[in-house]
């Protein structure tokens, strides 16, 4: 779980923050920057496909089985997407390059389907489940340090597109662990109750049935969750595209960058990891969400510090902070959205979920750029970023009162 948890973050950042970075490098412009973050979208839109990852076979791998067939086909193809990027670079021009971007995304998204599935069918319980979760995270995050932090500092050596090779090689990790992974069988029998999906019967149970049954469940509360979920990662998306940008443009330097991320990042990232499982198991899952959110604000709106001063020193508080809060949250909401998925529905439900969170924070983040270019003009382009990170540090209030709205409707109906 660890190791599929790092091949599922291995790609997110290198068609998002770090590619704004290399794109930044090359004299790209903001709003480009902003725009082409775009491509994330696969990340909001997987819900439309996932009901394929849950009752289809892909072809050929299949005999691995449904789970590690569509694992193995994606790993394969983001490693092809990423060497497509690097041999092309920005000479071909955005367009080139944000397609290939957009095939890694699609493939990076649908990997997490089949991954975040075999995640919680193969869990015997749901403590297994946290634990699982928890190995994951761990994994993921340390895939985002590696591009976030290790690549830049290849970057200024060797060059980004070498450095995106080094990544396609690095998917071979994913290989590795869906070779050595078990198919879960603890679903089987529920997906095999089933119609076949290609009987009328079968096809609306694969399209409809996952929504029928998570409202059936959740009943009123189910639009609370996804109302909340949907607000829940606001400001850690918002400004995305703008981290990069937002470093070069301070003169802060990528070996300081990578050093300071690779370092206090990773120690506090573990930290995060570990103080969300501790959380859930002290006070509950929705007070450890309350937590989630409150570091979240504080982490990103912290960003305009470096604004007034970027010593290393206010730096590496401002990272640390921020690496701890996204670590927690990130826990905090994928352990809490994996309790709310049912057997013969796990890959589409929960990537109804996940695709819920994303949705809007994609969306929004496109528009980090332009939201910099027209603050610049009154504040100063230092002044533009760092009001445009405390007002994105506010977006955590909406989805606060929302947890604390479900927190109520627990206490009086029982558990939502």
């Amino acid at each position: 779980m660890f190791a599929l948890g790092f091949s599922s973050g291995l790609p997110f950042l290198l068609t998002a923050n770090t590619f704004g970075y290399w794109l930044r490098d090359e004299g790209t412009s903001l709003k480009a920057i902003g725009f082409i973050s775009w491509v994330g979208f696969m990340y909001a839109f997987k819900v439309y496909w996932s009901p394929l990852v849950d009752r289809v076979d892909v072809p050929l791998l299949g005999r691995l089985g449904r789970r590690r067939g569509w694992m193995l086909f994606c790993q394969i193809l983001v490693a092809i997407g990423l060497v497509g990027m690097s041999v092309v670079g920005l000479s071909a021009g955005l367009a080139a390059i944000g397609a290939l971007a957009l095939l890694v995304a699609f493939a990076s998204a649908t990997q997490d389907i089949a991954i975040d599935a075999w995640r919680i069918e193969a869990a015997a319980d749901s403590e297994e489940v946290g634990l699982m979760t928890s190995a994951a995270q761990l994994g993921y995050r340390i895939a985002l340090l590696i591009t976030d932090a290790a690549i830049i500092a290849a970057a200024e050596r060797i060059g980004w597109q070498l450095s995106y090779s080094a990544m396609a090689v690095l998917m071979g990790v994913g290989v590795v662990a869906t070779y050595f992974a078990f198919e879960p069988a603890r679903a089987d029998a529920v997906l095999h109750s089933k119609p076949p999906l290609w009987t009328r019967r079968g096809l609306l149970d694969a399209l409809i049935g996952p929504f029928v049954d998570f409202f059936r469940k959740h009943k009123v509360a189910g639009l609370v969750i996804l109302l909340a979920v949907a607000l829940y990662r606001l400001p850690d998306f918002v400004m995305g595209p703008m981290y990069n940008p937002y470093y070069h443009d301070l003169g802060i330097s990528k070996d300081t960058v990578a050093v300071v991320r690779g370092s206090f990042g990773l120690v506090f990232t573990f930290v995060g990891l570990a103080g969300a499982g501790l959380c859930a198991i002290r006070i509950g899952m929705l007070p450890t969400l309350v937590v989630g959110l409150v570091l979240e604000g504080f982490g990103t709106a912290a960003f305009a510090l470096l604004a007034l001063h970027a010593s290393s020193t206010i730096f590496a508080v401002v990272m640390s902070l921020d690496a701890f809060a996204q670590a927690f949250a990130g826990v905090a909401l994928v352990t809490y959205m994996s309790s709310l998925t049912s057997l013969g529905y796990t890959a589409t439900q929960y990537a109804m979920l996940s695709s819920t969170y994303a949705v809007l924070g994609k969306f929004l983040k496109g528009f980090s750029g332009v939201a910099v270019d027209t603050l610049t003009p009154t504040y100063g382009l230092l002044g533009a970023y760092a009001t445009a990170f405390i007002v994105t540090g506010l977006t955590a209030i909406p989805a606060l009162l929302l947890i604390v709205l479900l927190w109520r409707m627990q206490g009086r109906h029982g558990s939502t």
